[in-house]
């Protein structure tokens, strides 16, 4: 994925295929990246967003999304991201493309307990946190 042009739907952050993890700290993401280092994950198929980047791209996704973003999950995800972002939070967004890998992520998830972290999968956008910040619905999945 590059971050440069992230993948949208209706001019919104969607990419599928992959998870979107938020951290509290710039150490827990480290760690959550060498731990998926450790799984087999390359560097190449992680991509880390400051703050500050993640809150930028909200802004500009804010501004160009269609009125059809609103109808699916994604837009909500966006405004959930930007919050993260405000308070200071950091973005991992890694590459998972098949189930096998999706669920090696989101067994690390389940272990390190981050801010969020979502799977975008083709049809549904699977919430991997037990609790939700922000403006989060309290369902695990969500269709798209």
């Amino acid at each position: 994925m590059n971050k440069d042009q992230p993948p949208t739907s209706f001019g919104v952050f969607k990419p599928v295929g992959h998870t979107v993890i938020a951290f509290y700290t710039a150490d827990e993401l480290r760690a959550a990246q060498a731990q998926l280092s450790s799984l087999g994950f390359e560097p190449s198929s992680m991509v880390h967003y400051t703050a500050a980047e993640m809150q930028a791209q909200v802004n500009a996704e804010l501004l160009a999304a269609s009125p059809m973003a609103s109808f699916g999950y994604e837009l909500e995800l966006v405004r959930m991201h930007g919050d993260l972002a405000q308070q200071g939070c950091s973005f991992l967004v890694v590459d998972a493309p098949t189930e096998a890998l999706a669920e090696q992520v989101a067994e690390l998830v389940r272990a390190i307990q981050p801010a969020t972290a979502q799977h975008y999968g083709r049809f549904m956008i699977e919430d991997l946190t037990e609790k939700s910040p922000g403006r989060m619905r309290d369902r695990d999945t969500h269709p798209v």
